[in-house]
């Protein structure tokens, strides 16, 4: 499976912090907000990544992470001209996606859980073998602002794009899984009344045909959409507090790739004089101590 990282749009609702930087370039405590995406598709053992971006901010991207041979990964660009909806990255990549399944993350989504590298290999072997598309779900205070899931005995039966006055509650989040058939069907989305090319619209094309299922996160795995000010600093809050408790870090692509073997200890020692002048620095050094 390959994985795609969508990293685009104007960033609005956290302007004026956005107005010279792209979003996903934010730190969330100690960190690049993408570290984190990339992070979760990396402990998912997903190592060809396409990042989607702004014509403006791919350099920015590039210069921060390369082409992710350092890592151990491969890491390739593709440009959004214009924010045309989740499901356009699916239009944007299809020649990086080929003939291969794909997973879809949000550049602004941060996940944390010991649960969820296993929850998400299970459900890439799920895909794979049943050609069936996964999304995932998580209980929100705020229906109005996400697509929402309505079921019965744990089978979906229809998803809403937010709903004004729902009395459900469990949102899909950013974080999907589809089997190739997933570039099909995003070629027969119409645009909405919103200008976008909806990722509700595309899971529901799944449902129609019985081949969408969810994974529902439970109490033990963290969800944050950072795409706003106050998430942002409550994110950063989360990774500070539990890094401190926990005594390792959230979104260590180096550690990630140096645990996995994907890169030897001379690599990882570049890592660490690269960013030896910091505590990130001197956390990498203390892992092969």
């Amino acid at each position: 499976m390959k994985g795609i990282i969508l990293a685009g749009g104007l960033g609005t609702r956290l302007y004026p912090a956005t107005l010279s930087v792209c979003k996903q370039l934010l730190p969330v405590y100690d960190k690049p907000m993408i570290f984190y995406p990339l992070s979760v598709l990396m402990l998912a053992n997903i190592k060809d990544i396409l990042i989607i971006s702004t014509k403006e901010d791919l350099p920015k991207f590039r210069k921060l992470l390369g082409n992710g041979e350092l890592l151990g990964i491969k890491i390739s660009y593709a440009t959004q001209n214009k924010p045309r909806g989740l499901a356009d990255a699916f239009l944007v990549g299809r020649k990086f996606i080929k003939k291969d399944n794909v997973c879809l993350i949000l550049g602004d989504n941060l996940f944390y859980g010991d649960g969820l590298p296993s929850l998400l290999i299970n459900s890439i072997n799920y895909v794979k073998n049943k050609k069936k598309a996964i999304i995932f779900s998580y209980k929100v205070n705020n229906p109005s602002s996400y697509g929402i899931v309505k079921e019965k005995n744990n089978k979906i039966v229809s998803i809403v794009e937010k709903p004004k006055n729902s009395k459900l509650n469990n949102a899909v989040i950013g974080l999907y899984l589809y089997p190739n058939k997933v570039i099909n069907l995003a070629t027969k989305i119409k645009i909405s009344k919103r200008g976008e090319l909806e990722i509700t619209d595309l899971n529901n094309l799944f449902l129609k045909e019985n081949k969408l299922e969810l994974r529902k996160l439970g109490r033990g795995i963290a969800w944050f959409d950072t795409g706003s000010a106050e998430n942002l600093y409550e994110a950063s809050q989360l990774i500070r507090i539990m890094e401190k408790r926990i005594g390792y870090k959230i979104g260590c692509i180096e550690e990630i790739a140096f645990n996995k073997k994907w890169i030897g200890k001379k690599q990882y020692k570049k890592f660490i004089e690269k960013y030896k002048q910091s505590e990130y620095g001197k956390y990498l050094l203390n892992i092969i101590k």
